[in-house]
């Protein structure tokens, strides 16, 4: 119950709102009509079906509740058995679009994310980024990124099959979420291949979260409860730091590849950092 607008508003604007507004049309403050355009203009999640009920009768009258945003009317004094006919449809309306919601929500997390892991896809990595790199150029404030790669990874494939490959990489991607921490942005890009991004985070920072992943993943064997079979893996992790205004998204892959190379060539199950004075490719202007 809201006893004016400012209070019907305020009610509507909350993080759970009522679904269904009964909205008298002349009210103190505000009227009914004017909590219907504010209600639409903001168009805010989820949707709020709304019946404005009105003593006016006039098609003119209707018209101009309807074009304010309202979903429909009923003329006072009010039916109850008018009101529940008018709530049955008002409620198939919020529920279909709450289905919609769903599924949009649904379309846009399978859009951003790997479907086997649950970790952010190629697509989406570039594009945050490209984010991160912009804020931390803006925020004076360096960017890591650790390129992971699950050493001889075809091996297992090989001898224990592609279903047992895919829970392994399901658990690893279990144990990257819970090495990295909660400003780190993790992506499965390839078939055994991760990128880790690491905002605000100097040269230290990142070899430490790339080292404690490594051991995480080192550890202990991966599981494969349907073939009750144990499978150790290793990781080889290369890491690259953005350097300044002059770098790129694109150079700090390139050069957290480089070091992933330098760590498989070197053994494998290790992390590499590149060099401190590692060159910057520069765009020539023309």
């Amino acid at each position: 119950l809201a006893h004016d607008g400012p209070e019907a508003l305020t009610c509507l604007r909350a993080n759970d709102p009522p679904r269904l507004a009964l909205l008298d049309w002349i009210m103190p403050t505000t009227t009914g009509v004017e909590v219907c355009q504010t209600i639409r203009a903001e168009r805010q999640e989820p949707y709020i079906y709304t019946i404005l009920l009105t003593a006016k009768s006039s098609m003119d009258d209707v018209i101009e509740g309807l074009e304010a945003g309202a979903d429909d009317y009923l003329i006072k004094p009010v039916d109850l058995g008018a009101l529940r006919a008018r709530l049955r449809p008002g409620l198939r309306i919020v529920e279909l679009h709450d289905e919609l919601v769903k599924a949009r929500e649904d379309l846009r997390y399978q859009a951003d994310h790997d479907p086997l892991t649950g970790l952010w896809n190629r697509r989406a990595l570039l594009s945050q980024l490209r984010k991160e790199f912009s804020r931390g150029i803006r925020a004076g404030r360096p960017l890591g990124v650790c390129m992971v790669d699950i050493d001889h990874f075809k091996v297992v494939n090989d001898t224990h099959g592609h279903a047992a490959g895919d829970e392994v990489l399901k658990e690893f991607a279990a144990r990257v979420k819970r090495c990295v921490r909660f400003i780190d942005l993790a992506a499965r890009t390839g078939g055994e291949e991760f990128v880790v991004i690491m905002p605000d985070s100097n040269r230290d920072t990142c070899v430490g979260v790339a080292e404690r992943l490594r051991e995480a993943i080192a550890e202990s064997p991966m599981t494969v409860p349907d073939q009750g079979i144990d499978i150790p893996i290793t990781v080889s992790i290369g890491v690259s730091i953005s350097q300044g205004a002059s770098d790129s998204p694109a150079n700090i892959m390139r050069r957290g590849d480089e070091a992933l190379y330098e760590a498989k060539n070197n053994g494998r199950n290790q992390v590499v950092c590149e060099a401190q004075d590692a060159p910057v490719a520069t765009a020539q202007g023309g």
